[in-house]
């Protein structure tokens, strides 16, 4: 083992000579950590709704006052003629424009009925069906508002009445942070700590000096091995440190075990440092290999349910991401920082990261070709 003990030194003096390294194991995960759980909103607000108001009756002005006191909706024109709506539209300046007939509210006392026309931008998929889904849930409300204000009382035999109250468990206020620190976290720790293994054998070959490690007795295992070990130091500290920008910024706290995450964090960093070595083995240059991690970077991020739910992808697309370890860890993350979940709810989780992390440092090894 004294090979692998001076190798040890060897690459703790050289991750500790690199003078950026305090900027990428500090400065550049507390930016990030900070800024993009604010950025990655779920809550959209600021609809630009722009409204044709044929009628100009007391009714339709309740309606477009409802509307603009929601919080979720921002008036950008008010007006009687649909050629302009529609030009709002056209200009990306509104994403809805609502169009209240002539004689609304007159044939809404008179019959009981009247429809509006409601046109929605949808070149944002997901903002033009959640500002559709609040602007049909404000029209419901109104509309039993004014049904109890209109219509006269009748006496009516006693009706059953279903009464829902809903209970949220785990995150009863919906705060989105609680939901979306714990996984960028994770897309920290993964961009941090794979890219860095990555670049280790990489820089090797480009200052000259795998040559002088190749004709050493240093066994393939002990150098995969010498190279893997720092930088699990690297990840934990980075996950620490991130774990307490959590609680101090946003006053997360894990409800469950601290030794439970730690325990997985160490299966996952042997997973995902074994990708990064593997990276390291086919590529010639750091330029190489970041083109590489970060084409495999994008598609952790956006496969691995940081951002959309795994369930909702297609059935080949959730084969793919059961592939990738970064999918178990951030499902890890909210179970045990949210839920408070255990070893025995993610004893699968470690095991499948840690078959992942053997068949992807076995590769490494068996591809890192060792002359003497």
């Amino acid at each position: 083992m004294r090979p692998l003990w001076f190798l040890l030194q060897k690459e703790f003096r050289q991750i500790f000579r690199d003078k950026g390294f305090i900027g990428r194991l500090f400065i550049a995960p507390a930016i990030q950590l900070i800024l993009l759980p604010m950025a990655a909103n779920f809550t959209i607000k600021n609809i630009n709704i722009a409204i044709v108001d044929h009628d100009h009756s007391t009714v339709s002005q309740e309606l477009a006052d409802k509307i603009k006191s929601s919080g979720y909706f921002k008036l950008t024109g008010y007006t009687d003629f649909n050629s302009k709506a529609d030009k709002l539209i056209e200009n990306d300046k509104a994403d809805i424009v609502l169009e209240i007939p002539d004689g609304f509210a007159q044939d809404l006392i008179k019959e009981g009925s009247k429809k509006v026309a409601i046109e929605v931008n949808a070149i944002n998929g997901v903002k033009a069906s959640v500002g559709f889904g609040y602007l049909s849930g404000i029209m419901t409300d109104y509309n039993n508002q004014i049904r109890m204000e209109m219509v006269e009382p009748t006496p009516l035999p006693a009706q059953p009445d279903i009464e829902v109250v809903p209970s949220f468990w785990y995150n009863p206020t919906l705060t989105y942070y609680i939901f979306m620190v714990p996984a960028i976290l994770v897309s920290l720790v993964t961009g941090i700590a794979g890219l860095s293994a990555a670049f280790n054998i990489v820089k090797e070959k480009e200052i000259g000096t795998i040559e002088q490690i190749n004709v050493t007795p240093i066994k393939k295992w002990q150098f995969i091995l010498g190279k893997l070990l720092p930088f699990v130091v690297m990840g934990a500290v980075v996950f620490s440190f991130g774990l307490l920008i959590a609680f101090v910024g946003y006053g997360i706290a894990p409800i469950g075990n601290l030794i439970t995450m730690y325990t997985f964090l160490l299966v996952f960093l042997f997973a995902i440092l074994g990708f990064g070595l593997l990276i390291s083995t086919y590529t010639e240059t750091q330029q190489q290999a970041n083109s590489l991690m970060f084409l495999f970077m994008m598609v952790f991020n956006m496969m691995s349910g940081l951002y959309t739910p795994i369930d909702s992808m297609p059935q080949w697309a959730k084969i793919i991401t059961h592939l990738f370890p970064v999918s178990y860890f951030i499902d890890v993350m909210r179970m045990v920082v949210i839920k408070g979940s255990g070893f025995a709810d993610i004893r699968f989780h470690i095991l499948y990261v840690f078959i992942i992390g053997l068949v992807l440092n076995t590769w490494a090894i068996l591809n890192y070709r060792k002359t003497t």
